[in-house]
C-alpha cells in the first residue's frame, strides 16, 4: 500500500513562506499577566445594585439564567443597526472586552458579562454606558 507524503518546510527562498509561518506558527505569548483589571472583578452586592439601577432606567434587565445584562436595540434600518455595531465593535477592541450580540435587519440584542469573573463586573458597565451613548447617534 503506497502513500503520498510531503513535508511543508518554509525557507526564506520560497515566496510564501512568511504567510505559511503566520498560519502554521502560534501568535506569539501576549504579556497578560494572571492578575485580572481591577474592572474585571465580580461586583459587590451594594455597587451591583446601584450601577444596574441607572442601567434599567435606559431598557438594561438583568439575565434569570445568566450573571449577565441584556438589551435588545431597534434602528430604522439595517445601515444604522450595523454603523452601531461597528462603533461598538471599535470600543470593545479598545476595552478588550467584547458583547455577545445579535442581529437581524434593525434590531441588535446585546449580552454583557464578563467571561474572566464569570459575571457582571464594572467593565460591563462601562460597556453598557457606552453602548447608551452611541445608540442615540443613530
Amino acid at each position: 500500500m503506497s502513500g503520498l507524503m510531503f513535508s511543508l518546510r518554509p525557507s526564506s527562498s520560497w515566496p510564501c513562506s512568511r504567510l505559511i509561518r503566520l498560519l502554521l506558527l502560534p501568535p506569539p505569548a501576549r504579556n497578560n499577566s494572571s492578575k485580572m483589571s481591577s474592572d474585571a472583578h465580580w461586583l459587590s452586592p451594594a455597587d451591583r445594585d446601584q450601577l444596574l439601577m441607572e442601567l434599567r432606567a435606559t431598557g438594561w434587565v438583568e439575565m434569570e439564567n445568566r450573571n449577565a445584562i441584556f438589551k435588545e436595540l431597534h434602528f430604522k434600518t439595517f445601515n444604522q443597526a450595523f454603523g452601531f455595531m461597528s462603533r461598538v465593535a471599535l470600543q470593545a477592541e479598545k476595552m478588550n472586552h467584547h458583547p455577545e450580540w445579535f442581529n437581524v435587519y434593525n434590531k441588535v440584542q446585546i449580552t454583557l458579562t464578563t467571561h474572566d469573573c464569570g459575571g457582571l463586573s464594572k467593565r460591563d458597565i462601562k460597556m453598557a454606558k457606552f453602548i447608551d451613548k452611541i445608540a442615540l447617534c443613530f
